[in-house]
């Protein structure tokens, strides 16, 4: 990345003793060195974990999320199947068996049945004759 030859780290430590002095000169070059040592390491980190994320990638198909809506009917397929309607959940049974038993149930036994009214016995194609 950075190409710095000798004559370039020649001229960066000439500087660097004179802005820094004798004294500090080598803490600081052990500072920028621990630095240094901290952005290699984590670059290579970075890069391990990416390869490692590739390698599994490509093991593992990817997931594929269901379609949002469905695909569009076919014109004039005859060997499509019609669309299911959706099942009802096992609360919407319940309450659906649960309403019929007591819509279904036997009338009392001291009741006779109702008889049919003559507007019920009429056909309901034909109007009524006055």
């Amino acid at each position: 990345m950075f190409d710095v030859g000798f004559q370039e780290l020649v001229l960066l430590f000439v500087i660097g003793l004179l802005v820094l002095g004798p004294q500090k000169l080598p803490k600081v070059a052990a500072e920028i060195g621990k630095w240094v040592g901290r952005a290699r390491r984590t670059a290579t980190q970075l890069r391990r974990q990416l390869e490692r994320e590739i390698e599994l990638s490509e093991i593992q198909p990817p997931k594929q999320p269901p379609p949002s809506s469905p695909p569009p009917p076919a014109e004039s397929s005859h060997s499509e199947v019609p669309p299911q309607p959706p099942q009802p959940t096992p609360e919407q049974q319940f309450s659906e068996e649960l309403a019929a038993t007591h819509t279904a149930a036997p009338p009392p036994a001291d009741h006779a049945p109702a008889e049919p009214s003559p507007a019920s016995e009429r056909a309901p194609d034909k109007p009524a004759s006055p």
